[in-house]
């Protein structure tokens, strides 16, 4: 499974469901579930987005279509980030460059 790092910001209405049900979150990470996704980390923050969101899905494909389910919505705006782990990362770049 990849690992992807979801921004998101609340609209409005956002908002307005958040306050009205709070638990809204853990229902919104069991919907993932049923898409092919798993939230693995999830952090309410401060500044310039609302939730910061840690998911494993098995491709940018999934996660795609995640994106533009729960933006329809219309209660969330949101960046997805694909992420490589640091150490799968130091392996990528010890590995000697493919030839043309």
């Amino acid at each position: 499974m990849a690992t992807y790092i979801m921004l998101s910001t609340l609209t409005d209405e956002g908002r307005k469901t958040l306050k009205e049900r709070p638990e809204r979150l853990r229902e919104v990470n069991k919907e993932l579930e049923g898409m092919g996704a798993r939230v693995t980390g999830q952090y309410a923050v401060l500044g310039g987005y609302d939730f910061v969101n840690i998911i494993e899905a098995p491709s940018n494909e999934v996660m795609a279509r995640i994106a533009v389910e729960l933006g329809a919505r219309g209660t969330i705006k949101v960046t997805t980030l694909p992420a490589i782990g640091i150490d799968q990362y130091v392996d990528m770049m010890t590995q000697p460059t493919p030839k043309k």
